[in-house]
């Protein structure tokens, strides 16, 4: 049984960057859905998602920025996978990072800053029971380091 990836942002400002995540996701083969939700704001709306989603088999990626409670609220309220993928900020210099990494205990979402490992991370744990994304994650990992040994050999040539 193939799974889903449920992408919550925190408000509409995380489209474009939950579009990258998409991107990724679809050359890995796996479905995904958007949703919009705040921990702080929709709380409710935010528990809504999570019930619709209940018997399927799920990962969500939260992408919330400034004080990123999203995360930690999904997971402390789900059995399921949560990979949080908060947005640099500039702005903040990339301190609004800590909200995705100091979380309460009794917590266990994942953090990385890079839509294509969120991707990646969704992918390897929705393979778990399905050959056909596994072999999805194989041929996309073999196809990056077949990059990497090719621009190795381009660049022995230079001098």
């Amino acid at each position: 049984m193939t799974g889903i990836a449920i992408i919550i942002m925190g408000s509409e400002r995380d489209l474009e960057f939950s579009r990258e995540i998409a991107k990724y996701l679809n050359l890995l083969g796996i479905t995904y859905e958007f949703r919009i939700a705040s921990a702080h704001k929709t709380p409710l709306t935010v528990l809504e998602i999570l019930k619709e989603f209940e018997k399927q088999k799920v990962v969500y990626l939260t992408v919330a920025g400034r004080s990123n409670a999203l995360s930690a609220f999904i997971d402390g309220n789900t059995t399921k996978p949560v990979i949080a993928i908060p947005p640099y900020s500039e702005k903040y210099g990339g301190a609004d990072i800590y909200s995705s990494l100091r979380i309460p205990s009794g917590i266990g979402s994942i953090v990385t800053i890079e839509p294509e490992g969120a991707a990646i991370a969704t992918a390897k744990i929705l393979a778990l029971n399905d050959t056909t994304l596994l072999n999805n994650v194989t041929t996309y990992q073999n196809n990056k380091k077949q990059e990497l040994e090719q621009a190795n050999k381009s660049v022995k040539k230079l001098r």
